[in-house]
């Protein structure tokens, strides 16, 4: 059988076994919280994610890392229970736990048997509304995220000419502040301001619980209402603007050269609309399959032209996610082959790019991308992590949970002129913003 036809043959498989899973179950307590449920009995475990609403684009100076270090504080203790016994209650049952902070949202969540999901709930639902802010810990975890920052950012030249170029491209965004916080905030964030931070996001009103696993809905919706259902609801506030410049602030450059970095690396950034902000679902899904028409496994156009043929770049890539709450980045990134230079390089990006606005796309190509795009989701659903995973995202950004039944069908409605529409409408250089890594100078 073709590769192709095999692909396609064991996507098709696979998405109708997610149909067959694909039932949501929807709640809402009267406190607020949003509770959703998807059964997969295929396995005898249960995810359960807590997803709040805030993240650091919900940040301003000189307080931004605070949703991050908020999620620090999160296991260092409540009312009734000390620093660390979460997790080792969950470990004891022979589950696990952890967090995360990004632009849009803070998610905890706990891998379980799924008898065990009850202990979950209990434990969620004590810190939801009773942690502890203890000032000896809060400094232990402060000098633990400067430690974190240093590594992740502040060591890797890569990583601080990304921070520098983020912060040039979202122009009227908060997206362009670092999620762990910039530094000099970091160094005057004070334990009262993040029990505030606290105590005006972590409410009901402003999360969603999800829970996918060997589950059944009515008695997940039972455990949600005895552990949470007491929680006071608190007020949600609406979270802040910031929309990008309508029609583009005009193309930014930024060069940066430092001494540590070896090879030389290219960024470029087109401002564009995410599911959340775009006019019509239909142009965050045409610049979805524009990503993945460009790099979209070995037989897309940069590993294609760029990378295997000229050998023009050591690597290319592309990124784009749709789930965003505001205006977010189309983005290229790659690092020039020995013999070739930035200049090279961006001229053959700026060509890729206008080729998608200028010829249209063949249509068995874009099959192609279609095909292995629909297979990427299958798979990544596959676990009722990857499940949970896409419900919290979409619910948290305000794009709404049932757009994951949407997927399928909006991404194969998306035609030619479609991606050559949204090309020529949001690809161009009044949105684009160019980074430059330049290695130090050799002594």
């Amino acid at each position: 059988m073709a590769p192709l036809r095999l692909l396609t043959t064991l996507l098709l498989f696979g998405l109708a076994s997610a149909a067959a899973a694909d039932r949501i179950q929807h709640h809402e307590l009267d406190n607020g919280l949003t509770v959703l449920v998807q059964e997969d009995h295929r396995g005898g475990v249960v995810a359960s994610m807590l997803w709040y609403h805030v993240g650091s684009g919900h940040e301003h100076r000189p307080i931004t890392g605070i949703s991050h270090a908020v999620e620090h504080m999160m296991f260092k203790g409540t009312e009734v229970r000390g620093t660390g016994e979460f997790a080792r209650l969950i470990a004891r049952e022979g589950g696990r736990t952890n967090a995360f902070t990004a632009r849009d949202f803070t998610g905890y969540f706990q891998l379980l048997a799924a008898d065990r999901l009850e202990l979950a709930m209990e434990l969620e639902a004590e810190r939801m509304h009773r942690l502890v802010f203890d000032p000896e810990e809060f400094q232990r975890e402060m000098q633990v995220i400067h430690e974190e920052r240093r590594q992740r950012v502040d060591d890797p030249p890569e990583a601080r000419a990304f921070e520098r170029f983020t912060a040039t491209a979202h122009m009227a965004s908060p997206y362009r502040h670092p999620i762990i916080g910039w530094r000099k905030d970091l160094e005057r964030l004070r334990l009262e301001e993040l029990e505030a931070w606290y105590q005006r996001w972590y409410t009901p009103g402003n999360a969603t619980l999800v829970v996918v696993g060997a589950v059944e809905p009515e008695r997940v919706f039972e455990l949600a209402e005895r552990h949470f259902g007491a929680v006071p609801a608190g007020e949600v506030e609406p979270p802040p603007e910031g929309r990008e410049i309508a029609t583009g602030p005009g193309e930014r450059r930024i060069e940066v050269r430092f001494e540590d970095a070896r090879v030389p690396l290219l960024f470029l950034g087109y401002n564009v609309p995410s599911l959340a902000t775009a006019a019509e679902p239909s142009d965050a899904y045409a610049l979805l399959l524009a990503a993945e028409l460009l790099d979209g496994g070995r037989s897309a156009r940069l590993p294609e032209e760029l990378v295997r043929g000229p050998g023009l770049a050591t690597s290319a890539s592309v990124g784009y996610s749709p789930v965003a709450r505001l205006d977010t980045l189309f983005s290229l990134v790659a690092r020039p082959s020995e013999g070739h230079d930035l200049d090279e390089l961006e001229s053959a990006l700026r060509e890729q790019v206008r080729r998608l606005r200028d010829d249209p796309v063949e249509d068995s190509e874009l099959e192609r991308a279609i095909t292995r795009l629909l297979a990427a989701e299958v798979y990544a659903q596959d676990a009722p992590m990857g499940r949970a995973q896409r419900l919290g995202r979409l619910a948290s950004t305000g794009i709404g949970w049932e757009e994951a039944q949407r997927f399928e069908e909006r991404v194969r409605a998306v035609t030619p002129e479609d991606i050559q529409r949204v090309a020529r409408t949001y690809l161009e250089p009044e949105r684009l913003t160019v980074g430059r890594l330049l290695p130090g100078e050799e002594e």
